[in-house]
């Protein structure tokens, strides 16, 4: 049997495990997806000596610091700083690690059919981490203005929540959220902005999708505003995870 598997923490809320091994059984493959919690990246050589793994999903807080530890790298991963997906081969005995990134495509992918026909746009990319890398790396590709939005801004592209103001909202018509506020269990919480400066001119899109409708989502709703959660992009990076894990030689 063929192992497959998501490293990350607090997994429980994760959609892989159903979704791949519908797939297995519809496929006719005997394999098994699994959910790896670790504590730090450490544990990753011991998970993969153990079970015999093919392949690997990385999720939030692993998608910057496992590019350090694989052998190799795509471009597109080594381009934004992120890695969402693990390529395990048996190379001379040795396993050899690459990493991919497979959210570029998601994101790509579900942006394009909601920003057609808009002309130009601005958007405000809410966090830093690896996702919100992939977001702006598509965005770039895109043509699209952005800004990050930080807790902690560092960098010149960086402001901060509490600086957010009217203009800023009315000037950036998209809004990503790209932070784990608002995701199950903690879905109570959300990102801190100006909501009602939103309007129906608005697309918030919001990488969780559990909750389906996290309160980002719903505050947006409510002022009219384009809502659309994370499942469509999550379920073509899968896709995508699966094609990299099954091609014949490593790319």
């Amino acid at each position: 049997m063929d192992i497959y598997g998501l490293i990350g923490e607090n997994l429980s809320h994760s959609f892989s495990p159903e979704f791949f091994r519908k797939k297995f059984k519809e496929l006719g493959v005997d394999a098994d997806y699994r959910l790896f919690e670790i504590s730090n990246t450490d544990e990753l050589s011991g998970i993969i000596n153990k079970n015999e793994i093919k392949g690997l999903n990385v999720t939030i807080p692993y998608k910057r610091s496992v590019g350090q530890i694989v052998d190799s790298i795509d471009e597109v991963a080594g381009i934004t700083g992120s890695v969402n997906t693990i390529r395990i081969d048996s190379i001379k005995g040795k396993k050899h690690l690459k990493g991919y990134n497979t959210d570029v495509i998601g994101f790509e992918k579900t942006l394009k059919p909601l920003i057609k026909g808009r002309g130009d746009i601005r958007a405000l990319i809410l966090g830093t981490g690896g996702s919100a890398n992939s977001v702006a790396y598509v965005l770039r590709k895109t043509g699209i203005l952005f800004c990050f939005i930080s807790r902690n801004p560092s960098k010149i592209l960086h402001s901060h929540y509490n600086w957010i103001n009217k203009d800023d909202i009315k000037s950036n018509l998209l809004i990503i959220n790209t932070t784990p506020a608002g995701m199950f269990p903690n879905d109570q919480t959300f990102p801190k902005i100006p909501y009602e400066y939103i309007s129906e001119d608005h697309i918030l899109y919001d990488l969780i999708y559990n909750p389906e409708e996290t309160i980002f989502l719903k505050r947006g709703k409510e002022q009219g505003a384009t809502c659309v959660n994370g499942k469509k992009m999550l379920e073509i990076q899968a896709n995508e995870s699966w094609a990299i894990w099954n091609r014949k030689k490593m790319k």
